[in-house]
């Protein structure tokens, strides 16, 4: 369902020191072979924000997430991270940036065991610090309760869990989540919806993807709607959660 075009509003809040926002995408156009997955998307995220991305299946969201964190390039279009321009830089060299990605379908090492994931999420450093692995078991016990347990054997709320915390590891400024309620019961979704708002209460800024339009705004401070590839809304989180238009597309609520 097309929900309309709005692009002058939502523009992210200018920091009062003139520094550049954390995150800006400019203009970007990315390709499948010959497929253009985005059109021209740009978009920007303030130190601090919790921003939600949402659309339908193959709305370029999931793209939108890889191409910020270098797993891909973008074939015109530039991505910023605090006024430096990093498009073109690996993703496992963008960490050092302050950028974690937490993929759709969690993959965590399935043979490895919970702290050993942990572990693997702190490859950049020299060592792990015992004070992130210390945070991650106090945001999700459960994990404190399993670190020895192969994460394999984890169900799906916990292996989610898991990819978070791993993520986390990185010490990233900015967290960017694709689909982190995907298959996941609703008590398991509010369990995981609260522990995000700790995390950016803590301090890390988050691009989130999700299909739970109503969990994402009530999170979020502000909104991209994309479809078929193009950013077609922007506002305030609480603005798209009262349009019409978002809640007919996406809350199942008959269009006025």
């Amino acid at each position: 369902m097309s929900v309309g075009l709005d692009k002058e509003a939502g523009a992210a809040p200018v920091p009062e020191d003139g520094s550049p926002a954390l995150l800006e995408l400019r203009d970007l156009h990315v390709f499948y072979g010959a497929i253009e997955a985005l059109k021209g998307v740009s978009l920007t995220v303030a130190e601090g924000e919790v921003v939600a991305l949402l659309g339908g299946n193959g709305a370029g969201k999931s793209t939108t997430l890889k191409t910020a964190s270098g797993m891909m390039a973008p074939r015109t279009g530039e991505v910023w991270l605090r006024g430096e321009r990093v498009d073109g830089i690996k993703s496992h060299e963008l960490v050092r940036f302050g950028i974690g990605h937490v993929p759709e379908g969690r993959r965590v090492f399935p043979r490895m065991t919970v702290l050993e994931n942990l572990r693997m999420g702190a490859y950049r450093l020299r060592r792990p610090d015992p004070a992130d692995i210390d945070r991650v078991f106090t945001l999700f016990p459960v994990l404190a309760q399993r670190r020895k347990q192969v994460s394999g054997t984890l169900s799906g709320g916990e292996q989610q869990m898991l990819a978070i915390g791993r993520a986390l590891m990185g010490k990233p400024e900015l967290l960017l989540l694709d689909e982190p309620s995907m298959g996941l019961a609703p008590l398991i979704v509010q369990q995981i919806f609260e522990i995000l708002k700790e995390i950016n209460d803590q301090g890390t800024t988050l691009l989130l993807v999700e299909q739970n339009a109503s969990q994402a705004l009530q999170l979020a401070d502000r909104g991209y709607v994309l479809e078929t590839g193009s950013v077609v809304m922007a506002d305030e989180a609480s603005a798209l959660l009262a349009d019409p238009r978002i809640r007919a597309a996406y809350l199942g609520e008959a269009a006025e």
